[in-house]
């Protein structure tokens, strides 16, 4: 495998990136918490505006608890525009920073990136103005940043009711704060139900990002900045986390549930919910177009998205024009729609006339379709960073629905790759391994399980030789008999032999349906000709 710019950088990043199974933390060597010896600072960051004094000062009063050396980390808190501005001196013994930014509508998503980009350390944590932190919080989130460099540490949280509790109080508390709120209300909304479903997140499920919580996270500097940051255009409240935990997850980061970097909600989880939810649902729109997943976007036919969910490949080398016009056209036809094509040519260097030539028709062929890319000067990683779904076909591979078939085949895999007759590949990859393989030098299938795929079940059409593009096309359709062997072999779980023997009870009763309608209209048929004969003799 060819490492590249970014893999290089990985190299010289300490600790290095995970190379684990799918999303299992476990395999990762962290030391112990009761045990755990920091070597690294930290830069802890807090979105303020508006908020009470008491409340940020009960905030920073905990920090001042960690059992975190307290010359190794400080911490910024970025004021969104508020009037009037937070000032220091704040009344705390901590290495405070107050950065102010400019009020432009809710500016979370721009506050936690200026709080990275004035950070002097390399873990950045990220807490919110109105959370308190168990002594432990900073040890817990940053000893999985000293094991990798590319994971996601989630802390928990509970909203609790602060009546009666001052500044005082905090200060004086010794040890975790559950004791001092065991009598009070409080409200667990961070998911307990999906963590159980997902065992903790090590399942293989592929939206482990929907429970990033942006105000309890912990994170490496180095993967902040890979991951893109925030993305600043979110200026409501609401979905701007959890579209960043998409992107880092699309980037292959470890997700880790650290129950011992636990964090308590200052007020009850019930105060303003209805413009909560409201501005949860204005945004909803604007999500769909960034997270492509089933869960958060329609995909109905002829919808296009700023984010397409497949991005599909095709070698454009030593195949004739009307080979790759069919092809992407081919392509364009499938039941999967939330999709992109790229045709790669040889490069622009060793371009002669005839490649030129080439290049100039599918040019004017493809690009006013803007689901079409024609000679991309980037890599496919690159050019769509936030797309979960990576295939790969060579030019004149002809067959219905190819990307959805593929995308069946690989199931839970990581990737999947069928062997042509012509000696090419059609493949799908998760863009996750990808990456990881990316940064760590390391095939896909290292981080997760990879399928074969026979070229029976994909029902391909490919031309004869990959270099003739005058050859004719090999049929390869297989009989009915074939296609049921081969899908039956595929059976890897009991949910897929329900699904097959599902299929299998769907294509019968289709086709008795189909019998039926095609025997009643020959019947009908018979009946209206014979009638019309009796007419015309009477007549």
């Amino acid at each position: 495998m060819v490492i590249d710019a970014d893999a290089l950088e990985a190299a010289r990043v300490k600790p290095q990136p995970n190379s684990v199974w799918y999303n299992d933390w476990r395999q990762v060597d962290v030391e112990p918490l009761d045990t755990f010896t920091p070597t690294m600072p930290v830069s802890v960051i807090i979105p303020y505006y508006q908020t009470h004094a008491a409340t940020l000062g009960m905030t920073l009063a905990t920090l001042e608890r960690q059992t975190y050396p307290r010359d190794m980390f400080e911490v910024i808190i970025i004021d969104d525009g508020s009037d009037p501005p937070l000032e220091r001196p704040l009344d705390t013994t901590l290495d405070v920073k107050v950065v102010r930014q400019e009020r432009r509508g809710f500016g979370l998503a721009r506050a936690r990136n200026n709080g990275a980009r004035a950070a002097a350390h390399d873990i950045l944590l990220f807490l919110d103005s109105d959370m308190l932190t168990d002594p432990t919080w900073i040890a817990a989130h940053a000893r999985w940043h000293h094991a990798v460099s590319d994971a996601l540490s989630m802390g928990a949280y509970s909203y609790v009711a602060m009546d009666g509790i001052d500044l005082d109080t905090i200060r004086q508390r010794r040890g975790a704060l559950k004791d001092l709120f065991s009598d009070r209300p409080n409200t667990n909304v961070w998911t307990p139900g999906y963590l159980l479903k997902t065992n903790n997140l090590i399942s293989r499920a592929d939206d482990l990002f929907r429970v990033v919580p942006g105000g309890n996270l912990g994170i490496g500097k180095w993967f902040y900045g890979l991951v893109g940051e925030h993305d600043e255009s979110f200026t409501r409240w609401g979905m701007e986390d959890v579209e960043f935990g998409y992107r880092a997850y699309i980037q292959g980061g470890l997700f880790v549930c650290e129950p011992d970097a636990f964090a308590w909600h200052q007020g009850a989880w019930n105060e303003d919910v209805y413009p909560k939810h409201r501005s949860d649902r204005l945004q909803r729109g604007k999500v769909a177009n960034l997270i492509a997943h089933p869960d958060f976007r329609d995909a109905h036919s002829g919808r296009i998205f700023k984010t397409p969910q497949y991005v599909v490949t095709i070698d454009g080398k030593h195949r004739s024009t009307d080979h790759l016009i069919r092809t992407v056209m081919n392509i364009l036809e499938d039941r999967v729609h939330d999709l992109v094509v790229r045709i790669e040519m040889p490069d622009n260097i060793a371009l002669d006339d005839i490649d030129n030539e080439r290049l100039a028709r599918l040019q004017e062929w493809f690009c006013p379709d803007p689901r079409v890319r024609v000679a991309p000067t980037r890599s496919a990683l690159d050019e769509f960073p936030a797309s979960p779904f990576h295939v790969t076909l060579p030019a004149a591979v002809f067959g219905r629905n190819v990307v959805q078939r593929l995308r069946a085949r690989l199931g839970n895999a990581v990737c999947a790759t069928a062997a042509l007759p012509d000696g090419t590949q059609a493949s799908i990859a998760r863009a996750w391994a990808l990456n990881r393989a990316r940064r760590t030098a390391k095939p896909p299938a290292h981080f997760g399980e990879a399928r074969t795929i026979s070229v029976r079940n994909l029902k391909l059409r490919a031309a004869a030789s990959a270099y003739d593009p005058t050859a004719p096309d090999v049929v390869n359709y297989p009989t009915m008999w074939e296609s049921l062997i081969g899908r039956a072999r595929n059976v890897r779980s009991f949910r897929e032999g329900y699904s097959f023997i599902k299929s299998l009870a769907d294509a019968a009763w289709s086709k008795t349906i189909i019998m039926r309608r095609a025997v009643g209209w020959k019947l009908r048929t018979r009946a209206d000709a014979m009638f019309d004969r009796r007419r015309n003799q009477s007549g």
